[in-house]
């Protein structure tokens, strides 16, 4: 029987992934690394939480985290930039901006020349929360929260046998329904709109509120490109400087050389 052949990925200008939080035991390393393997770009954008370096006390890591990481690291040596910018999940990250790794570059944030010549602010959003929400000490409660509450999830669909392991569990959606919550408004909008104006920016790029969007409702262009988490999204420029907000596909059978190496990594090839 024929082996299919692997589909070549997609080709950007330009591509923006947030909140990925590689090590929270809510992640999805695998619609992840399913699209990263359909979707490529000249200049990949990871806007912040791309580590979740505050889930105690095991972080959730297996070898599909490892394949991401070294899916974009091939990216970087076939030719793409790769700017990662810090979250407050990854502040640890912070050691490192300004710093390039050939290119590899970390920074709080950078400013995005589009193909049509506008200038987007691209960072991860934090910095406008609302002020109670920038008290680190309530996310580090709200992440144990989560990761304690995701555990328990997990339990009990191993329980109940009978039940789709993809299925969203009523603890997972409570905890969406959570950050919804959090996210009403639109004042965070406003401020990162405000923040892009004041530097000269024609739009911004942001992630952190897991809420993806593409509009311009407050006078320049706004941008969120949502997690995967829940929404699984990301945002993606063409040649001719055209954002369109793309969703991950059905998931799909990984391509071969990954499938192989996880074939060697248990012993099976």
């Amino acid at each position: 029987m024929p082996q299919p052949v692997p589909r070549l990925p997609r080709s950007h200008r330009s591509l923006f992934l947030s909140d990925l939080h590689l090590g929270a035991r809510g992640c999805r390393p695998d619609r992840i690394l399913d699209f990263l393997q359909q979707n490529t770009a000249d200049e990949i954008y990871l806007v912040g939480d791309v580590l979740d370096l505050w889930h105690p006390p095991f972080p959730h890591w297996t070898e599909l985290h490892d394949e991401i990481l070294a899916l974009l690291l091939q990216r970087v040596q076939q030719g793409s930039r790769l700017i990662y910018l810090t979250g407050n999940h990854d502040s640890a990250m912070r050691l490192y901006r300004g710093t390039h790794f050939g290119r590899i570059e970390v920074a709080a944030e950078v400013e995005h020349v589009a193909a049509d010549g506008r200038r987007w602010l691209v960072l991860h959003g934090d910095v406008c929360d609302a002020r109670i929400l920038r008290w680190h000490i309530l996310t580090r409660i709200g992440s144990r929260m989560d990761w304690a509450l995701r555990h328990l999830d997990d339990r009990l669909k191993r329980l109940r046998r009978h039940v789709d392991p993809d299925r969203r569990g009523l603890i997972e959606a409570l905890l969406s329904g959570v950050n919804t919550m959090m996210a009403l408004g639109n004042g965070y909008e406003i401020r990162l709109v405000a923040r892009a104006r004041a530097a000269g920016c024609d739009g911004v790029i942001c992630g952190h509120f897991h809420k993806p969007a593409l509009h311009d409702d407050h006078g320049l262009s706004y941008a969120n490109c949502g997690d995967w988490v829940d929404s699984f999204t990301a945002i993606a420029e063409d040649a001719q400087g055209r954002f369109t907000l793309i969703e991950a596909e059905p998931e799909t059978a990984p391509l071969p050389v990954f499938a192989e190496a996880r074939a060697v990594a248990a012993g099976k090839a």
